[in-house]
């Protein structure tokens, strides 16, 4: 796929860190004009720095309208990830409101807010393109703490479905990636304890965590014409940890 994507612009939210990072480069890589959007100034001046034909932009997805100002100020894209999201963890019977809207904020409703921008924009310009968002195992499974987490990103499943039953004729294809556990610098800190890693990987039929490569491919794949009829669907990226 050597420059594949050579002459689109494609967006990454929570473009400078962990999966979104990797997506980022793995798109710059291939030759794609990618715009990397977060609101961590610091990561971004460092993105900008390494890679100087990276675009970067600077936006707290909570506040609703300075975000559709700021994504619309950067043009037409081909392509969206979503990646931008927070892991909130409470027991069902002590979360906090606090924690279930801002799972819901970020993890979802900023998803709806930039992808109108970007859709709307992609049937203007009569562009035919694929939009990709970040869901988890937990919208398909039920996990210990991850009220909040799971029920914004079992919105995320529903809301792309929507999307791709709706955008679907204008050649705009919708999907989502559900991966396990991933081994991003925070993955690393979050699972170093053996074992409760090894409780989770128990359930995993390939005995191991994903690498952040493996899920940035499918990204990859899904945003590609290689996967120009798949549209609606929530891609499982979990070792099997789903179908056992």
């Amino acid at each position: 796929m050597d420059k594949y994507f050579e002459d689109k612009r494609i967006l990454v939210t929570g473009g400078c860190s962990g999966i979104g990072r990797g997506v980022v480069l793995e798109l710059w890589r291939l030759g794609a004009t990618v715009t990397a959007l977060s609101n961590q100034a610091e990561n971004l001046y460092k993105l900008k720095s390494e890679y100087p034909s990276i675009e970067t932009a600077c936006v707290d997805l909570c506040d609703w309208d300075t975000t559709r100002s700021v994504v619309d100020s950067l043009g037409v894209f081909h392509g969206l990830v979503n990646c931008a999201g927070v892991g909130l963890m409470e027991p069902f019977l002590e979360c906090k409101p606090s924690t279930f809207d801002k799972s819901i904020l970020i993890n979802t409703k900023a998803i709806l807010n930039v992808s109108q921008v970007v859709a709307k924009k992609m049937i203007d310009n009569k562009l035919k393109g694929s939009i990709v968002s970040i869901s988890s195992q937990a919208s398909k499974a039920g996990f210990k703490d991850h009220v909040a987490y799971s029920a914004s990103k079992g919105a995320v499943d529903a809301m792309t479905r929507v999307m791709a039953l709706e955008l679907g004729p204008h050649g705009i294809r919708v999907n989502t990636v559900n991966p396990t556990v991933v081994l991003t610098e925070l993955g690393r800190e979050v699972w170093a304890d053996q074992k409760k890693a090894q409780e989770m990987m128990s359930k995993i039929p390939l005995g191991r965590f994903a690498e952040v490569q493996e899920v940035v491919s499918s990204i990859i794949f899904l945003l590609s014409d290689k996967a120009g009829m798949i549209n609606g669907v929530q891609l499982p990226v979990d070792g099997g940890f789903l179908a056992a």
